[in-house]
């Protein structure tokens, strides 16, 4: 599995695109909100040949899926988040001009992400893991071949998902990373929703708040 980061938005969040080997491909939480932001997506997309076939959020904050709509209109796929965050998603369109994006598209989910199941693309199938505290309904995607964690606002280099907008819960948020993430290999990197990526070894022994 090849991963790609895009970084998007005023929020400096991370946009991933993953693919295999037979070219399919899944954009997870398209931050895209500027024309230029969505072409350098879209030309990315088109200088791999690659075919998009699936859109998945994380969570449902506003930085994650101002490209939601984006994404439906160019590629015309599913669109699955976990049915938690549903309320989150909906939510959006109250506060997006407040935040700076009057022109935000709200999108609605084709699909629920359920934990323990797998988003399949390709020859590829990511474990969906449950981790709320940062958002209600909160996944993370785990590949086991190759080491690797989408992993949304959970877990930062050095730091944790801030627990202080509506549904987080700081406490619940801790016991999630330590049931869902603390128990992968050392050697596994997390690809997370700002910022750059770390592994799960890193966070065990020096991120302060785990110890």
């Amino acid at each position: 599995m090849t991963v790609a980061g895009f970084t998007f938005n005023p929020f400096a969040e991370n946009t991933y695109l993953l693919s295999d080997e037979t070219g399919e491909a899944v954009i997870v939480d398209p931050g895209c909100y500027e024309p230029a932001e969505q072409q350098a997506l879209r030309q990315y997309i088109e200088d791999q040949k690659l075919r998009v076939v699936l859109l998945v959020n994380t969570h449902a904050h506003i930085d994650h899926v101002l490209g939601n709509q984006f994404v439906l209109d160019t590629y015309k796929v599913p669109f699955l988040l976990h049915e938690a965050d549903f309320a989150t998603l909906r939510a959006v369109p109250s506060y997006a001009s407040n935040y700076g994006f009057p022109r935000y598209q709200p999108a609605e989910p084709t699909g629920q992400l359920r934990a323990g199941e797998a988003v399949r693309f390709g020859t590829t199938e990511l474990e969906v893991r449950f981790v709320p505290g940062h958002a209600p309904g909160h996944v993370v995607f785990y590949h086991a071949p190759t080491s690797t964690v989408i992993g949304g606002d959970v877990l930062f280099q050095n730091s944790i998902g801030r627990t202080d907008l509506p549904g987080g819960d700081h406490a619940t948020l801790i016991a999630s990373i330590k049931s869902q993430l603390l128990p992968l290999p050392d050697d596994t990197v997390v690809y997370p929703g700002h910022g750059p990526a770390t592994t799960i070894g890193q966070e065990r022994h020096t991120n302060p708040f785990l110890t």
